[in-house]
This record gives C-alpha cells, sequence and structure tokens, in this order.
C-alpha cells in the first residue's frame, strides 16, 4: 500500500507548523495507521542573518504556514490530518486534496534523492541531453544539492562555463 503514498501540502495557522506536524505524527502513531501516513515535513533552510555586528545561523521555514505530508490518502488518513488541531485544509481542488508532482516535490526538496555520481572535478564528460548533446568538456563545478554541474565547453575556439543539471552528463569514456 505504501507505493500508492504521495505528497500532499495541508495549510495551517502560521506558527502552528511544528505543533500540527507532532500532532500528526502522535495521532498517526496511537492509531496505528504509520502505513497510511508514511512522513511529515516542514521543509527547512539555514539562513545567516547579520543584526550590526552580530551573525546568527537560524533555521528558517521555507514556506511557513505549510505542512508536507507524505500519505496514501484514504478516508481514514484524510480525516486524521483534516481534523488536525491547527490544519486548516488541503491545497487542492474543490474535488479534494491534490498530490504534488514529481518536479514540485524535487523543487521544493522535500524528498531527497540519493545522487551517485561517477564524474569528478576535472574529469572529461560528455553532455548527454540538451542543446549542447554530442559536446565533450571538462568538469569545472559540482553542486550535488542543487542538481548543478559547471562543465567547461570549448565552443567556437573558446572556452565556455556551461550550468547543466547532473543527469545531462555522463563521463566521456562510457560507452
Amino acid at each position: 500500500m505504501t507505493e500508492n503514498a504521495k505528497w500532499y501540502v495541508a495549510h495551517t495557522y502560521s506558527g502552528y507548523e511544528s505543533m500540527v506536524k507532532a500532532s500528526i505524527e502522535k495521532a498517526t502513531e496511537t492509531r496505528q495507521m504509520g502505513d497510511l501516513i508514511l512522513e511529515v515535513s516542514i521543509p527547512m533552510e539555514t539562513v545567516t542573518e547579520r543584526h550590526g555586528n552580530e551573525v546568527k545561523t537560524v533555521e528558517r521555514k521555507i514556506y511557513p504556514g505549510y505542512v508536507i505530508i507524505k500519505m496514501v490518502m484514504t478516508d481514514d488518513s484524510w480525516h486524521l490530518v483534516r481534523n488536525t488541531r491547527g490544519v486548516t485544509g488541503f491545497i487542492g481542488s474543490s474535488t479534494g486534496p491534490v498530490p504534488l508532482t514529481e518536479e514540485e516535490i524535487i523543487t521544493m526538496g522535500v524528498e531527497k534523492h540519493e545522487i551517485v555520481l561517477d564524474y569528478a572535478v576535472g574529469d572529461t564528460v560528455k553532455v548527454n541531453d540538451g542543446p549542447l548533446e554530442g559536446f565533450l568538456g571538462v568538469v569545472e563545478e559540482l553542486e550535488p544539492e542543487r542538481n548543478m554541474v559547471r562543465v567547461v565547453v570549448s565552443m567556437f575556439g573558446r572556452e565556455t562555463p556551461v550550468d547543466l543539471e547532473l543527469d545531462q552528463v555522463e563521463p566521456a569514456n562510457k560507452d
């Protein structure tokens, strides 16, 4: 049943996100619905704030007023989340909650996909997708957390750095 789980967004009162997350997790455990509600998340980012000469690093909610839940949508799971104190409803259409798309999940950073790279900085790679498909270049910079790689390709006799997604390149010696 867990393969049917999708990510949904619940709207909460602003400032109640942590309380809602804890309440949903506790109710899930109490009602033994762990097979229906798999994960509750509040996307956070680390931000450096400067006040005068004082510099602080703080965790800040990326989407205040929202909690993201990976769940199998059934009447029981819907009622558990919807009737949690602080939840005002699900994001979706008038007919019901709408799950997040794969692109939205990746963009929001809700689900971390393990990326295995078979190339590193300094390696020669071949572009396998996009307008530069077939070009060879050298990896100058890797940013797995942003799904980006900077490759220096030779175009029109000039070295040009190009930012690509990690899966748009492969090692040049790969057959």
